[in-house]
């Protein structure tokens, strides 16, 4: 399975463009991701985990216009993106209603993640639509700490990029879909960095 330098974007970008699948590092594990704006794309992601349809993709964007534009953003989702963006945080906001079903099952929320380096956030760019981005591993088994291993794991990527992550345990997942806020997973951003974040200026 070839192997890409982090500063091969382009060719990356043509691959994910294609509908491909690839492996990608950020900063908490390594990730496999798929263009969002396309069926087939997240059909080719499904297969490639063999991830049970009724379990929902977060989704990478570039920046925090990017996410706007899929989701809606409420005060305390904004002051969590503006504080801990890019970082170790997924936020679980309501889908804006212009995205297609098959990127949530239909669902009114979606989940949202920044890109967490310059090489996923121009990866994104060359793409030219948010990427689904899941850990890589097999649905179900542990996520993968090396490329040897994502190979063995997901043999049917069309490439991967070179890299390294940082914390090595998924990101801090935060409901804010509503008016209470409710941590679903703790994880590098602790429950304590969150609140005193949204106590601010109330």
């Amino acid at each position: 399975m070839k192997r890409y330098k982090p500063n091969q974007i382009t060719e990356l970008a043509e691959i994910l463009k294609k509908d491909g699948v690839i492996s990608v590092p950020t900063d908490t594990v390594y990730g496999v991701c798929a263009r969002m704006n396309s069926k087939k794309a997240y059909d080719n992601l499904v297969i490639t985990k063999n991830r049970p349809s009724n379990k929902l993709f977060p989704i990478m964007c570039m920046d925090e216009k990017q996410i706007k534009s899929i989701a809606i953003v409420n005060e305390k989702a904004e002051k969590l993106i503006h504080a801990f963006m890019p970082g170790p945080i997924t936020l679980i906001l309501v889908k804006r209603p212009e995205i297609p079903d098959y990127v949530n099952n239909g669902g009114l929320t979606i989940a949202v993640r920044m890109a967490t380096s310059k090489a996923l956030e121009e990866l994104i760019r060359k793409t030219g639509s948010p990427l689904f981005m899941s850990s890589a591993n097999q649905s179900g088994k542990p996520t993968c700490t090396n490329l040897d291993e994502i190979e063995n794991a997901c043999p049917n990527l069309s490439g991967m990029m070179e890299g390294n992550v940082s914390f090595g345990k998924g990101s801090t997942i935060i409901d804010c879909s509503s008016n209470d806020i409710n941590i679903l997973r703790e994880g590098p951003i602790s429950l304590s960095q969150i609140m005193n974040v949204l106590e601010k200026e109330q």
